[in-house]
């Protein structure tokens, strides 16, 4: 059954050209001219069905009596059939008179068409425009001019703008792409800093030979840094010319992604524009420089005659000053795993990525040393276990440099994902639990689309039926100040309850104030979490924009904790339906005394769950955000991924000789494999360590701050899914390496320039 509510509530014919900003579109008749809206006299010539869509675009005839509908072609139905739709919990059956052509079908839902008499039925606005759409002959532009300056109360939209007052989900939905696209670049950027910047340093590594010749015949420093700046930004810029039209093309799948998991709505447009391309570049190009300089560092404050001695004997233990500097990033890491104790919401999730980033950078700066210390406590087992382990233990102490810089992306991998997806898991978990536990009623009922006021005042009278209360969910966008002074919109869930009638159904658990002084739509009451992240109390304004696109400016009255389960603000029940373009009620929590209640009322057509069944009012915008965390983390996994495998293969490759010299002692082709899985075990397992213990920190300290638990309720799948595949890729690619390494013979091997 299609529910009516669902669909958009229309009159007798579309009406496209210019919308009329703070309302929610209504399609209504064709209109030559308009004199006032909303209050005041509306004169409207009409037009007939016919001519606004046009004879050959419709079949049949428009609607004249209440159970009639005209439909959209296309939409699986014929004139004549039997069209059941429902209203509020209430089912209604129409017949279809009439079907009208439309270039496609709506991305959201399929119109129906019904008389101006039964939409003032069943629109809980009685039918009054809420949008008005104007056909003008001349330029748009010029009318949208003449109706602002005749309605100051009234913002006129022509071109695409009318969009962000037809759909007000759009003007969310950029913002959220925005700030997901900012911090989705940044975090890019800092793995590409720091893989391009390991496997530089290991290519500069293969390659110290040269640069030590070039300090010894009088090179400078800034020499060595210009050669391998150069070089790099060559590469970089052919990468980045090969990336871009691969990326504009992944766009295109990118949105169907973000589309899938309901984080944009269907028929958000694509832009395209060379100014993507053009920033991509230029934080390529960037952040290939940095890493330049990074890696070119060493080579080039080096002694010429240090330099030389180094290229034979590789470089030495890490100093002091790189000791203290990780320590600093280590602490600093930890430092800001704790903000979660301290600040809620989106800047929790946020300071968590970013506490296991500084964690990564401590692990680059110390892994040298850790790398040693691991295996100067497990190389006494190597060395007795067998030939293969007594080379592996050797090789590992003595190219610590070499062996960290293959670790460090499989633990950024690791630590990343790991923080990505227990960020929403932790707080989807706890929202869920503060839902069980705010609903104290015994059922749960609601109908397809919602229940109507008087559904639900019938429901109080159904026999077993003890108490009942509707509960509204819409959204509202607030204004607020950032750190620089602008205001700045986020939108929340905004919740609707009646205090008179919700006792011993819902409990929000207040902390401060009381619900019971919600009145209309002066007052609110915002959770603890919204009051600490806005600096609201008791008493504070609150304003903003309700979800129909109505100001909202309200007193704090309340103030609750649980937030996460049933949203940041709540306000009297009533004052939300009103600015829903339903005007239903999202579901009633009902008691009963007896189990005969709930087969009765689910006899009705009414869809009936256990109260502790209750879904949280945030399970949509937390599903974006775990679908948005989702998709970034497989691109950057894909990128790692990637960099891991180039990582591996330089590091082994670079070891052809030494492979070579061991077969040439005596060593078979068996025994350098087996010494390199050794070794390839080592990087496994210290790796997946490493990257454990750096998510460790984040993600204890969002657990407790937002569920009181220093335990986080972590996807056991998706974690050993994303720790035993980057531990697994080490392997292959290690395997292949050496494969590869060990094509040549050994004597033509050692027999080659360096």
């Amino acid at each position: 059954m299609t529910s009516l509510s669902s669909l958009p509530l229309v009159e007798a014919a579309p009406a496209e050209a210019l919308r009329l900003s703070g309302l929610v579109k209504t399609y209504g008749s064709g209109s030559a001219r308009v004199t006032a809206l909303r209050g005041i006299d509306l004169a409207i010539a009409r037009g007939s069905f016919t001519a606004i869509m046009g004879p050959s675009g419709s079949e049949g005839r428009e609607p004249a009596a209440g159970d009639e509908a005209v439909v959209l072609a296309g939409a699986g139905h014929a004139v004549g059939d039997t069209l059941p739709l429902a209203h509020g919990g209430t089912p209604a059956t129409y017949t279809v008179v009439g079907l009208v052509t439309a270039e496609a079908l709506p991305e959201r839902a399929v119109p129906v068409f019904l008389t101006d008499e039964r939409i003032r039925d069943l629109d809980p606005h009685g039918g009054a425009p809420q949008a008005l759409g104007v056909f003008v002959d001349g330029d748009p532009e010029q009318v949208a001019s003449a109706i602002r300056d005749a309605f100051p109360d009234l913002v006129a939209r022509t071109g695409d703008a009318r969009g962000d007052v037809e759909f007000l989900d759009s003007a969310a939905a950029r913002t959220l792409l925005i700030a997901t696209g900012s911090a989705f670049v940044g975090t890019c950027i800092l793995v590409a800093l720091f893989i391009v910047a390991g496997t530089l340093s290991l290519s500069v590594q293969a390659r110290r030979r040269e640069y030590a010749l070039l300090r010894a015949v009088g090179a400078t420093s800034s020499q060595v840094h210009s050669l391998i700046a150069r070089e790099v930004l060559t590469v970089a810029v052919v990468a980045a010319l090969l990336g871009i039209v691969p990326g504009y093309l992944l766009s295109s799948a990118l949105q169907s992604a973000f589309v899938a998991g309901g984080v944009i709505p269907g028929d958000f447009a694509l832009a395209l524009s060379p100014f993507p391309a053009m920033s991509a570049l230029v934080l390529v190009l960037g952040s290939a420089w940095g890493a330049a300089r990074i890696a070119a560092r060493r080579p080039a404050r080096l002694d010429p005659i240090e330099a030389l001695r180094e290229s034979s004997t590789g470089p030495g233990p890490i100093g002091l000053p790189r000791v203290i500097t990780g320590i600093v990033f280590a602490a600093a890491g930890v430092s800001i795993s704790t903000v979660p104790l301290t600040v809620r919401g989106d800047a929790a999730v946020g300071a968590s990525a970013g506490a296991a980033i500084l964690l990564i950078v401590a692990l680059a700066l110390l892994g040298p040393w850790l790398v040693a210390l691991c295996v100067r406590l497990v190389g006494p087992v190597l060395r007795r276990s067998s030939a293969a382990g007594f080379l592996a233990a050797a090789h590992t102490t003595a190219g610590s440099r070499r062996m960290t810089a293959a670790i460090l992306p499989i633990a950024l991998g690791i630590g990343l994902g790991l923080v990505q997806i227990g960020g929403p898991a932790i707080v989807a978990d706890e929202a869920a639990t503060q839902a069980r536990a705010g609903v104290t009623a015994d059922l749960r009922v609601a109908a397809p689309a919602g229940l109507s006021p008087d559904v639900v005042d019938g429901l109080r009278g159904a026999p077993g039926v003890t108490a009942a209360t509707g509960v509204v969910v819409s959204t509202a966008v607030l204004d607020a100040l950032d750190i620089e002074g602008k205001v700045e919109r986020t939108e929340y869930v905004l919740q609707g309850v009646d205090p008179s009638t919700m006792d011993g159904l819902l409990d929000l658990r207040v902390q401060d104030g009381s619900l019971a002084a919600l009145d209309g739509g002066a007052t609110v009451a915002v959770s603890a979490d919204m009051a600490h992240t806005l600096g609201l109390d008791i008493g504070d304004p609150v304003t903003g924009v309700l979800g129909d696109g109505s100001p909202l400016e309200a007193t704090v009255v309340g103030i609750y904790e649980r937030g996460l389960g049933f949203g940041d603000l709540t306000m009297a029940a009533d004052h939300v339906r009103a600015h829903t373009s339903a005007g239903l009620d999202s579901f009633a929590l009902v008691s009963v005394d007896g189990s005969g209640a709930a087969d009765a009322l689910a006899a009705d057509g009414l869809q009936v769950v256990p109260g502790a069944g209750q879904k949280a009012s945030t399970t949509g915008a937390v599903s974006q955000q775990g679908w948005v965390s989702l998709i970034g983390l497989l691109v950057i996994l894909g990128y790692i991924a990637i960099a891991v495998v180039n990582t591996l293969v330089m590091a082994t490759g670079e070891r052809s000789r030494e492979f070579a010299l061991l077969q040439l002692i005596g060593a078979s082709r068996g025994q350098v494999r087996a010494t390199m899985r050794a070794e390839a075990i080592m990087i496994a397992v210290l790796s997946m360590v490493f990257g454990v213990l750096v998510a460790i920190p984040p993600l204890m300290g969002m657990s407790y701050g937002i569920s009181g638990q220093p335990l986080p309720a972590m996807p056991v799948l998706g974690s050993l899914a994303i720790i035993g595949g980057m531990g697994a890729l080490a392997l292959v690619a290690l395997r292949v390496a050496t494969g590869a390494a060990l094509r040549r013979r050994p004597i033509e091997e050692i027999g080659s320039r360096e």
